[in-house]
């Protein structure tokens, strides 16, 4: 059977754990082409089009953190990867550790939580989301594009990628957007789960995000028992893309040690 998500599935099946790339909001799987690229020619990389974005298809109303997770579960059963090194940027990171609480650490081998953090929705925060998820039905995406780009991406990132983001937020559905949008106000805390995380973890967050500060990332490490931090410089919500150099050599380093 078809699996139901679009992807990314490169590189060899060798004895290197595979990495699986969740993306975040509102993007799609090339966000993860630096990564895929300087990766896949060493090991098996697999970058799904979540629920409602990219390639995949859309499916209005709600989505929840755990319907995802269970998409990329179904994913990873039919490609025959029974465990991995899961990295999660924002609400990829939300649903990494939504993953590792349906899946445990005989699945995840390994966690990357990048420019993410594990608490509840507040309630003004909840609100907030639905509006916005309004607003995108109403109105759809390049308003919004326009408006957060900049954080998104800070002054230091070429215009090249800013252009590539741009591009990722303005071509997604926003029926997925506001669907998931609706299910990330709904998501449950993670915080105490992250403190029974029985994998290593590597915690990546831009020093310039506006969205998820280099607070959120620490408050992440001290709750992780077995995590690195890494903050890199001259780069906000997207690190990643932003400064793909030290994203990945940080991330080169996180899987030596997990593959070790």
């Amino acid at each position: 059977m078809a699996p139901f998500l679009a992807y990314e599935d490169k590189g060899p099946h060798s004895s290197r754990l595979p990495l699986v790339l969740v993306h975040g909001h509102p993007f799609d799987r090339t966000m993860w082409a630096p990564q895929i690229e300087a990766f896949a020619p060493d090991r098996r990389v697999v970058a799904p089009d979540l629920r409602g974005y990219g390639a995949s298809p859309v499916t209005p109303g709600v989505t929840l953190l755990s319907r995802f997770a269970r998409d990329i579960a179904e994913l990873l059963d039919e490609l025959a990867v029974p465990s991995c090194v899961l990295a999660g940027l924002s609400m990829g990171g939300q649903i990494a550790m939504e993953c590792y609480r349906q899946w445990g650490p005989d699945r995840i081998r390994g966690l990357v939580l990048a420019d993410t953090f594990a608490a509840a929705e507040t309630p003004d925060g909840r609100r907030a989301r639905n509006t916005m998820a309004d607003r995108l039905l109403r109105e759809g995406m390049r308003g919004y594009a326009d408006e957060v780009l900049g954080k998104m991406v800070g002054p230091s990132a070429s215009a090249e990628v800013a252009a590539h983001v741009h591009r990722m937020m303005t071509a997604t559905s926003p029926e997925g957007a506001a669907a998931a949008l609706r299910g990330r106000a709904e998501r449950p805390d993670y915080r105490d789960l992250l403190t029974r995380v029985a994998v290593p973890a590597l915690v990546v967050v831009g020093a310039d995000d506006e969205y998820t500060p280099v607070s959120d990332a620490r408050a992440l490490h001290a709750a992780l028992p077995d995590a690195t931090l890494q903050v890199i410089d001259s780069a906000a919500h997207l690190p990643n893309l932003e400064r793909p150099d030290r994203f990945n050599a940080a991330l080169a380093a996180f899987l030596t040690r997990v593959d070790a």
